[in-house]
């Protein structure tokens, strides 16, 4: 296991169901923070779903949170039916720079961290989740990219993934920050876009979904994206729906991902 060790919060002082955890790893050559949110009443449960969100650029594990309140908004879906109960996984990306792209660089592996590292710490930790548990990854700009792109080339590990308003290759990250990843000193398949990493893993791919905002600036690299793989008949779903580069269109549309995954978690 790649995780070495793993402090988590005491579960007197959590609140909002949430949980805390700093974790040492080797990817990252140092700590990583995840916050957890572990639905309450199913304390002898031990195989839950698990979906992983990937926060986007200046952001860290607690904008899911702090920003977006998708823990509580989860939480009115389960009690009302609309969604089996689930674990929300929400790690930081590594905090390099304004962001990380989840992606390997300067002798660190930013993908391998979510991969390796946040899955096997919540596997170890989290009672209700286990090897078992079928896991899901989703993110939002940033995120969606490093979403996209892991759940396409790890498909026998995750069982469905998704993207918000997705950065969807290195020129569009180069909209955002221009602190990021030096993509262009890693190797070609860890730099490559959303498109070409689908499509290199297209024979065994999970199901997946996308969408962005219709005053997003990214739409027309979405656009693209969808209309290729329509053109190859690669099977998935991209929706537009009004609005910008936003918290509220990520607070929204995010449940879509949550809702998409239930359908695929039993």
């Amino acid at each position: 296991m790649i995780t070495r060790e793993v402090s988590i919060s005491t579960p007197d002082y959590e609140v909002e169901n949430l949980r805390y955890l700093t974790v040492q790893s080797t990817h990252l050559k140092g700590r990583g923070d995840i916050t957890v949110f572990v639905p309450p009443g199913n304390e002898k449960t031990s195989n839950l779903p698990v979906v992983i969100l990937l926060h986007g650029v200046y952001g860290s594990h607690w904008a899911w949170t702090r920003q977006m309140n998708v823990h509580n908004e989860t939480l009115k879906l389960i009690e009302l039916g609309e969604l089996e109960p689930m674990v929300l996984v929400m790690p930081s990306d590594g905090l390099k720079g304004g962001g990380s792209g989840y992606i390997a660089q300067g002798g660190f592996d930013f993908e391998k961290w979510i991969v390796e590292d946040v899955v096997a710490a919540i596997q170890s930790n989290i009672p209700q989740v286990s090897i078992k548990s079928k896991l899901f990854i989703t993110g939002l700009s940033m995120g969606g990219y490093g979403a996209l792109r892991i759940g396409a080339k790890y498909q026998s590990i995750f069982n469905a993934f998704s993207g918000h308003s997705s950065v969807t290759n290195p020129k569009d990250l180069s909209l955002f920050i221009d602190d990021g990843p030096d993509f262009y000193a890693t190797k070609e398949e860890e730099a490559s876009s959303v498109l070409d990493t689908i499509l290199s893993n297209k024979k065994y791919l999970s199901p997946f979904r996308f969408d962005c905002g219709s005053e997003d600036e990214l739409v027309a690299s979405n656009r693209k994206v969808h209309l290729k793989l329509k053109e190859l008949q690669i099977p998935h779903i991209y929706e537009e729906f009004s609005g910008g580069h936003t918290a509220d269109y990520w607070k929204e549309h995010i449940l879509k991902s949550l809702l998409f995954f239930n359908k695929l978690s039993s």
